[in-house]
């Protein structure tokens, strides 16, 4: 099994800036890419960014492109998801999941972390 622990979430103003972190645990190894998704309130999951462990390509949603960069150190089993330019409809549960096939199918997901943008 692996696990996936979010940290970093908070309340922010609009324009902020928030690092979030997924550490994983577990059976884990760099073979397994990984992804952000948030939900906001009364909305489905979205996704947001993906890296794979293939070749660290990454994959960004249009809405947050540009201002969002994912990124992952597997030394340290830990993927993150640098957000600037915060905007109030950025507010959602953020989280992470992995999976060692394709990016259609996501195997783990981790609990949840909030972020919430003020305007």
């Amino acid at each position: 099994q692996v696990q996936l622990v979010e940290s970093g979430g908070g309340l922010v103003q609009a324009g902020g800036s928030l690092r979030l972190s997924c550490v994983a645990s577990g059976r884990i190894s760099s073979r397994y890419s990984m992804a952000w998704f948030r939900q906001a309130p009364g909305k489905e999951r979205e996704f947001v960014a993906a890296i794979s462990w293939t070749d660290n390509s990454t994959y960004h949603a249009n809405s947050v492109k540009g201002r969002f960069t994912i990124s992952r150190d597997n030394t340290k089993n830990t993927m993150y998801l640098q957000m600037n330019v915060l905007k109030p409809e950025d507010t959602a549960v953020y989280y992470c999941a992995a999976t060692t096939g394709s990016f259609t199918s996501w195997h783990y997901w981790g609990q949840g972390t909030q972020v919430t943008v003020s305007s």
